[in-house]
């Protein structure tokens, strides 16, 4: 097995926030917003954003949105100076892993902007890390690049996690399991008498 030689976390926010201005700049970007944030109805989990606390998507997601395409472009650079998906796969918070689900599933609109850029998106679900926590190589770059990340969307893992066992406690008040991948319901006539039709 052979090590990958990673760069500076410096030397990553250098071209990171190099590929950010050129993926704003780029004329479909608009277009790639807009696709993004009108999936909100289909990337909200039982896991992702509901952690971040009084969460409200239509007041959060353009600032997840932000979030989200600087971590892209961390990895992005990851990638491109190292050649390595695994080592591009750097950890990323919780909330902003999740809106980043969003972006690619734009691919022609993201497939193309990043072309013109030349610099390639890296996200695989089996490899991501979202085990993001203060101080470690991500936050070093993301500090370097653009200042402090706002700690409303980057939400340390270990409290991600206290969080989410919280909500896993709600969730089985209600009749969900396994955050919310399971449940008992059978939808039948007399637990569906309480809505109106």
């Amino acid at each position: 097995m052979t090590t990958v030689e990673l760069p500076s976390a410096e030397r990553v926010a250098e071209r990171a926030t190099e590929i950010l201005a050129a993926v704003e700049a780029d004329h479909e970007f608009p277009a790639f917003v807009a696709a993004s944030l009108k999936y909100d109805s289909d990337w909200q989990c039982f896991t992702g954003s509901v952690v971040v606390a009084e969460y409200d998507q239509e007041q959060d997601k353009h600032g997840l949105f932000a979030e989200g395409l600087k971590a892209l472009c961390l990895k992005a650079a990851m990638f491109e100076m190292t050649g390595d998906e695994n080592a591009a796969e750097i950890p990323i918070a919780v909330p902003v892993d999740e809106m980043t689900h969003a972006m690619i599933a734009q691919p022609q609109l993201l497939a193309r902007i990043t072309a013109r850029v030349g610099a390639p998106i890296i996200h695989q679900t089996d490899q991501e890390h979202t085990d993001w926590r203060p101080e470690d190589f991500t936050h070093q770059a993301y500090r370097a690049a653009w200042g402090e990340p706002p700690a409303r969307f980057w939400i340390d893992a270990d409290e991600v996690a206290r969080r989410l066992k919280w909500l896993d406690e709600k969730y089985a008040a209600m009749g969900f399991r396994k955050q919310g991948q399971a449940h008992s319901f059978r939808f039948t006539a007399d637990e569906l008498a309480s809505v109106a039709a």
